[in-house]
């Protein structure tokens, strides 16, 4: 009996997919009208659909803060996805979650951290939130109809070479979505769902190696797709390898402010000799600091404010000085980190590129060639590489075996990253899915095919 047959009348498209990412999140469902696997085609584009998250955005960024402040704290008052960063930014009182899905299969799930006012919540209890507020939009969007089924992305490893903690983690997340209202919770590979809509493309059998790089990890996946394969539910045996390394977007973008904008800034200037000795350098942890981003509003805090302030005798040039205390002085670190992402984007996209710094200094701008900006990141692309050539090795395979390198993931925008990576796999086509949504997508096509049966 299908699970459509199961459900009762007016519920046969009352299930969803989501891809709950570490950086960014999304989820599927049934476009109105369409409730069988036929009436639809099986790319699935006619047949489900990406919820609108935010205003015009299909995905949002997987992110919880806590508000500190206000009137009702004992009903925890919180903001999801880009509310939720923006009002860290800002600077308000409160706790910023992010990352959430890498605390999966570790003993944190269950353990309790401050998010201030002398309140705290459980890592488990930030998630069933985070998936709630997914089901909620969608929900809204199928006219207040409830969801109860649901298909779930998982990576082939939640944790690498322990067995029972990757599948304490599948269990907790599966835990997660019930505690939410989701009676039937179904799983699928990641990069399987990823390469599903190039499979119902093609007519014979690939190797596919999905290529899946992010705001933080780069993650690679040897998969076997074909028609053979297109029908089945369990597709544990089509990936064959995987591997990954912890480099990714926001690396290039803290690459790229060190290289040029802190530059500006002072980093790497030098202060006065004095007494018949060489001049020394500016230390340089508060520019690390800025360029990191989760590390940016420490910064912030008295302490460092007056540590920088008492670095003044450490500049040959004060002008570096005083537009680093500006800075510091008006919250601007997620701003430079912001232009630092942009000028990376403009520098991929289009060559040269000129970065406005007005806000720090009346007409100060930083020209940015495209050859030296690029050469910052080349240490990290290699180290992305050679995870893809370790992937298929492990596999038992070689890279002229590669009939086929599927892209995914935002920062697969950058086209000297792709760009090395198809060229070290010359026999593979490079095929680009969309890059946050490709995965969740994928799971779609998933969804229907083992909800609508």
């Amino acid at each position: 009996m299908s699970f459509t047959e199961q459900t009762p009348t007016g519920e046969a498209n009352n299930y969803c997919a989501i891809d709950f990412g570490t950086s960014n999140s999304a989820i599927a469902v049934p476009r109105a009208g369409v409730s069988g696997p036929d009436e639809a085609n099986d790319a699935g584009d006619g047949g489900m659909q990406l919820v609108e998250l935010e205003a015009g955005q299909p995905t949002m960024p997987t992110a919880v803060f806590y508000l500190a402040e206000g009137p009702d704290l004992v009903n925890l008052p919180r903001l999801y996805g880009r509310a939720a960063i923006a009002t860290y930014v800002e600077g308000h009182e409160g706790r910023l979650m992010r990352s959430m899905k890498s605390v999966l299969g570790s003993a944190l799930m269950d353990q309790r951290t401050d998010i201030g006012a002398g309140r705290s919540v459980s890592f488990a209890e930030v998630i069933s939130s985070y998936l709630l507020q997914l089901k909620r939009s969608a929900e809204a969007t199928q006219g207040g109809a409830p969801l109860r089924r649901v298909v779930l992305g998982r990576p082939v490893y939640f944790v690498d070479d322990d067995p029972v903690r990757d599948a304490a983690a599948q269990a907790a997340l599966e835990a997660a979505a019930r505690s939410v209202g989701f009676e039937e919770v179904g799983f699928q590979f990641e990069p399987i769902a990823a390469a599903l809509d190039h499979e119902s493309q093609i007519d014979h059998e690939e190797l596919v190696l999905v290529a899946d790089i992010g705001g933080g990890t780069s993650d690679f996946s040897l998969v076997r797709v074909g028609p053979a394969q297109r029908q089945q539910l369990d597709r544990r045996a089509d990936v064959l390898a995987n591997h990954g390394v912890h480099i990714a977007g926001t690396d290039f973008d803290r690459r790229v402010s060190l290289a040029c904008l802190m530059r500006e800034f002072g980093l790497g200037s030098y202060g006065k000799p004095s007494q018949g000795q060489p001049a020394r350098e500016v230390p340089s942890k508060v520019y690390h600091d800025l360029a990191t981003w989760h590390l940016i509003n420490t910064v912030y805090r008295p302490a460092r404010v007056a540590e920088v302030r008492a670095m003044r005798v450490n500049f040959a040039d004060e002008r570096y000085w005083r537009r680093l205390l500006r800075v510091i002085d008006a919250h601007l670190g997620h701003d430079l980190a912001a232009r630092a992402e942009a000028a990376k984007i403009a520098v991929a996209a289009g060559g040269d590129t000129v970065v406005d710094l007005s806000l720090v200094e009346p007409g100060l701008t930083l020209p940015l060639q495209a050859a030296p900006t690029v050469a910052s990141l080349s240490g990290d692309i290699q180290r992305i590489v050679d995870a893809a050539l370790e992937t298929v090795k492990r596999a038992g395979s070689s890279a002229g075996a590669v009939d086929a390198l599927y892209f995914t993931g935002g920062s697969t925008g950058l086209s000297s990253l792709t760009a090395a990576l198809a060229g070290a796999f010359p026999q593979a086509r490079p095929v680009h899915g969309e890059r946050l949504a490709s995965v969740a997508t994928g799971l779609a096509i998933y969804a229907r095919r083992l909800f609508s049966a």
